[in-house]
């Protein structure tokens, strides 16, 4: 079975600890970095673990065993899947400084057949933890990058033989460059002044029009656009956090979607003020009514745009993180129904109460799913006074 060279898999792990952590500062001496590794990536376990020893920071090793999540379901009781040892994950969540987490799949259809609202349940007795670890990140005391390691099973969904996926791997992360940190400093610099012709222009809303897709969505007042935060590696896309409820029209979105160990095919949503009216897929529409009806997973948290010229991403991966980064022919663009992300917002995110950011139109949500679409789009920014401008167009930005 293919596996990359170890200088791969270095560089792979210094990207990740050494830049990716701390907003691309790293991990420092004294910080404790949590490695969530599935054992299907236990070859880069041992980079990973050098990289942090290497900056002087305690590495916390969560080593996950795969393919047990469908045990769990299969036989968990109602109060097994609403269990959440409170102490011990308050203590966690103020111990981590950093985590990274790998994405190692060996049977993206494991849970086919799982009733949904039993993943659900399982995953909402857990959100005390996510919302600790949220407000440390907006604290400025956190923070995460998340990563992809190719197995068998993946490339086989993609269509594509392992060492052809790793290939995309490689590729989208510059892991085969001389200086993989100084490529990504490159894109991060375009994608600033991006972020900053787009933050100027002060849209109110965007208009997204193409051969399936009309759609209106408002942005909101206090908003930047985001990207290149090294949350995610890789990560081309700019996106930003509107105010649901400005969000009408109709989007159909082309990719295939894995989410929840089942895949949604052919979805087409609808809005109506800010709602979800009309959610349909030709493939997984039980998982997507599911998700739907979830606390205000009928609104959008984010929308997003990837400029081909920064992606090198060309195949569809079966994996949502390298999936709305694609670049291709015409990039993608992609919406989040579900939570949204409250660094978009201009000022001190710690400030506002809950109240507040509602009445911003910033949603809230267990939920956060993207959905993605490549069809070629035009994007045309409706400005202040009154003048409407073309910020999207053949698979790129134009300001």
């Amino acid at each position: 079975m293919f596996q990359p060279d170890q200088s791969i898999l270095g560089n792979y792990a210094d990207l990740l600890v050494k830049f990716a952590l701390g907003g691309g500062e790293g991990a420092k001496p004294g910080q404790t970095v949590q490695l969530a590794i599935p054992d299907a990536a236990k070859p880069l376990l041992p980079e990973l673990m050098r990289a942090v020893l290497q900056c002087g920071a305690y590495p916390k090793i969560l080593f996950i065993p795969t393919e047990v999540d469908r045990t769990f379901f299969d036989y968990a009781s109602e109060d097994q899947l609403l269990h959440f040892p409170e102490a011990y994950k308050r203590a966690e969540a103020n111990l981590l400084d950093h985590s990274v987490s790998i994405i190692a799949d060996p049977n993206p259809r494991n849970l086919q057949g799982i009733d949904p609202a039993k993943i659900f349940k399982s995953m909402d007795s857990k959100r005390k933890y996510r919302d600790w670890l949220n407000r440390k990140e907006q604290e400025g005391k956190y923070s995460w990058t998340l990563a992809l390691y190719g197995t068998e099973a993946m490339a086989k969904e993609a269509g594509m033989s392992l060492e052809e996926y790793w290939d995309q791997i490689i590729q989208a992360c510059y892991l085969d460059a001389k200086d993989p940190v100084a490529e990504w400093k490159k894109i991060q610099t375009e994608q600033d002044r991006v972020k900053k012709e787009l933050d100027v222009l002060c849209i109110e809303s965007v208009h997204v029009a193409g051969k399936n897709i009309d759609l209106t969505v408002k942005l909101g007042a206090n908003r930047k656009w985001l990207g290149g935060s090294c949350r995610n590696i890789p990560s081309f896309e700019l996106f930003i956090s509107p105010d649901w409820r400005g969000t009408n029209g109709k989007i159909y979105f082309n990719q295939p979607l894995y989410r929840y160990g089942n895949i949604l095919r052919d979805v087409t949503l609808e809005f109506k003020n800010g709602l979800v009216t009309s959610a349909k897929a030709r493939e997984g529409q039980a998982v997507l009514d599911s998700m739907i009806v979830r606390t205000n997973a009928n609104k959008i948290g984010e929308y997003s745009l990837t400029d081909k010229r920064f992606s090198r991403i060309t195949r569809f991966m079966a994996n949502t993180l390298f999936d709305e980064n694609v670049g291709g022919e015409f990039g993608n663009t992609h919406l989040a129904l579900g939570r949204a992300y409250k660094d978009s917002f201009t000022g001190d995110q710690s400030l506002p109460t809950d109240a507040e950011w509602e009445a911003m139109g910033f949603n809230e949500s267990p939920e956060h799913t993207d959905i993605i679409s490549t069809e070629d789009r035009i994007v045309t920014a409706s400005l202040p006074n009154g003048s409407k401008k073309v910020i999207f167009k053949d698979g790129m930005f134009t300001v």
